[in-house]
Order: C-alpha cells, then sequence, then structure tokens
C-alpha cells in the first residue's frame, strides 16, 4: 500500500514539475521584448532605414483653416471672429493683414500662438489668416 502511494505521489509530483516548467515558459514567451534598438553606429543588421516623410509644400489656406482654425472660427469660442461674419472681421482687418497675421503666429487674447498648431510654418499660418479674411469680406 505504502509503494502505491509512494508511487501516485511520485507521479503526480513528475507531472506538477512539467507542468510548472511549461507554466514558466508560457510566461518568459509573454515578456520577451517586443523590439530592440539599433543607435547610429552601432552594426545592427539588416536594420530597416528611417523613413523620412515628404513634404508636398507648405498646404494652402484653406488647407490649414480646415486642420486647425475650424473649430473655434466656425462657432467663435473664445470669443473668434467667425469665418464670414464681415462686421466680426472689420475691426481686426483694419489694423492691417500684418497686425492679424503676427497675432495668429504669436497669439493674441484666448488665442494660443498657430491657433495650437506648433509644427505649423509661420508661412502656412500666414496662409491661412489670408483665407479667413477673404472668406469675411
Amino acid at each position: 500500500m505504502k509503494r502505491i502511494l509512494v508511487a501516485v505521489l511520485l507521479g503526480f509530483g513528475l507531472t506538477a514539475g512539467a507542468a510548472m516548467a511549461n507554466f514558466e515558459d508560457e510566461i518568459l514567451s509573454r515578456i520577451q521584448p517586443v523590439g530592440s534598438i539599433c543607435l547610429q553606429g552601432d552594426d545592427c543588421g539588416a536594420a530597416a532605414a528611417p523613413t523620412v516623410a515628404v513634404s508636398a509644400g507648405p498646404r494652402s489656406g484653406s488647407e490649414v483653416y480646415g486642420a486647425v482654425c475650424l473649430a473655434c472660427h466656425t462657432t467663435g469660442a473664445a470669443g473668434a471672429p467667425v469665418i464670414g461674419d464681415a462686421s466680426s472681421w472689420a475691426p481686426r482687418v483694419e489694423q492691417g493683414l500684418d497686425t492679424l497675421i503676427s497675432h495668429a503666429i504669436n497669439g493674441y487674447n484666448a488665442m494660443p500662438a498657430k491657433g495650437g498648431c506648433a509644427s505649423c510654418p509661420d508661412e502656412e499660418i500666414a496662409a491661412a489668416v489670408e483665407y479667413l479674411v477673404a472668406e469675411s469680406k
């Protein structure tokens, strides 16, 4: 009887040991790194060359308006003059286009610099201002 009990316990022990080893292998496979870093100057084998986004040039005023300015200048949020509303744009236009562009680039009152588009070049912001003024006459 003792021999049978010892054999059964030994069998369970071996089975449990194999199960634990399998469980540990599963854990190790789940926590493997998903990638590696290749620094400039390191020999990393066939690392892919970095892709460079090619710009097709500056966006038009209407494109910048649609991407950046639309939210505030269609609703009048935070006192923004609404596109197409000549009466709200008139006092601003009287200040001159250079002043409007400067305010748009540097920020003015509640409007953040570049309307919150830090990556937009100044020429795109100027094109958007010119578009807004033209649409509001």
